[in-house]
């Protein structure tokens, strides 16, 4: 009995090449892409495990998913929205970029082909649907194509619309959306949004045709999607000052910037008795309040570092102190507005370090 075969046959009565092609076509079907866990690593933490949405919009619309062809799905997954939440994800392979749409289709009745209406092509007028298009979509979409404020469906957004409005003066979007997509949207709406039909609001189709040559026009005029350069993950200034007189120094002067001083606690409490704690670590939390809702509602994973803290430590080269720095973390969420407020948290902790050291 052979070891690989399990029957009778030696070796050399089996092709050596037909040998290990069935070798890799086994491991190839093993390996096949799954799309299900595929889109609980990269999507489901914001899109929601069954679609349903939260820091990203919901995905699980058949109004969406049967308006949309794999084209559009796939080129949002690699190339994302800059500065608009959805990352890109340019490491998935072909092969699980679309077991993750096919996971995706299966989240909601089949509907038939997503071009089951075929339109004329577009052929518009730029200037024309400029002043359509201040009508009748900068309401949502911005006056300049820069999308509705906050993310996905979680508490930031207002409460009349179930999705945020998407921004469509936006590289990724742009790159994605064919005139065709964009033109069948306009004329049948997106069902479970606020997007009506356009010509049951009683435009023309070449209104439609108008209002989609200027949207295109976005990519001769960009927004500057664009975040603050890369710097260390630590804001670290030294103090002259002892580790009590540091802390002391840094309360006054975060009050000084109207923020509220919620406690002092050593950096290693609750992970160590306290009698085995380091006494010479010592964290300030401090919090203005109406700072942070404005920073939520832009993006409620700015809640993750919050409240602010800065950390004093004292060692045998003197008193350090150090905080996150938010302009570091702001590059993660891909959120052009979060990253202003994080500029501006940034400038606060180091006003508030600096003047602890005078």
């Amino acid at each position: 009995m052979h070891p690989f075969t399990g029957t009778g046959w030696t070796m050399h009565k089996i092709s050596p090449l037909l040998f290990l092609l069935a070798l890799l076509g086994s491991s190839a079907l093993s390996a096949a892409p799954n799309g299900a866990r595929l889109y609980e690593l990269h999507c489901s933490a914001c899109h929601g495990i069954h679609g349903e949405g939260g820091v990203g919009v919901p995905l699980a619309l058949p109004g969406f998913l049967n308006a949309v062809d794999d084209q559009f799905l796939s080129t949002t997954i690699r190339e994302g929205r800059p500065g608009r939440v959805m990352p890109a994800h340019p490491s998935l392979s072909e092969a699980q970029v679309m077991a993750i749409i096919t996971h995706l289709r299966s989240l909601v009745p089949n509907e038939g082909d997503v071009a089951h209406k075929v339109y004329k092509s577009v052929n518009g007028d730029p200037e024309r649907g400029k002043v359509l298009y201040g009508g009748y979509c900068a309401s949502c979409h911005g006056a300049n194509g820069e999308g509705g404020h906050g993310t996905g469906v979680t508490f930031s957004r207002p409460r009349e619309l179930p999705v945020m409005p998407p921004a469509l003066n936006n590289p990724g979007f742009l790159k994605a959306a064919s005139d065709e997509m964009i033109k069948r949207t306009l004329i049948e709406g997106r069902e479970g949004t606020p997007m009506r039909s356009f010509v049951k609001l009683g435009l023309s189709e070449q209104n439609v045709d108008d209002i989609v040559s200027y949207v295109r026009s976005f990519e001769q005029t960009p927004i500057s999607w664009h975040f603050a350069e890369l710097e260390e993950p630590v804001i670290m200034l030294e103090s002259d000052y002892s580790l009590e007189e540091t802390v002391e120094n840094i309360k006054r002067a975060a009050i000084g910037k109207n923020f509220r001083i919620i406690r002092v606690q050593n950096l290693e409490d609750g992970f160590f008795p306290e009698e085995e704690q380091n006494k010479r670590q010592v964290v300030i939390y401090f919090c203005n309040f109406g700072f942070i809702n404005q920073a939520l509602s832009l993006d409620p994973r700015i809640g993750l570092f919050m409240p602010c803290r800065i950390t004093v430590v004292e060692e045998e080269d003197g008193v350090h102190m150090l905080a996150i720095n938010p302009r570091y973390l702001s590059r993660i969420y891909n959120n052009n507005e979060l990253d202003q407020s994080c500029t501006r948290m940034f400038n606060i902790y180091t006003e508030i370090m600096e003047e602890a050291t005078l």
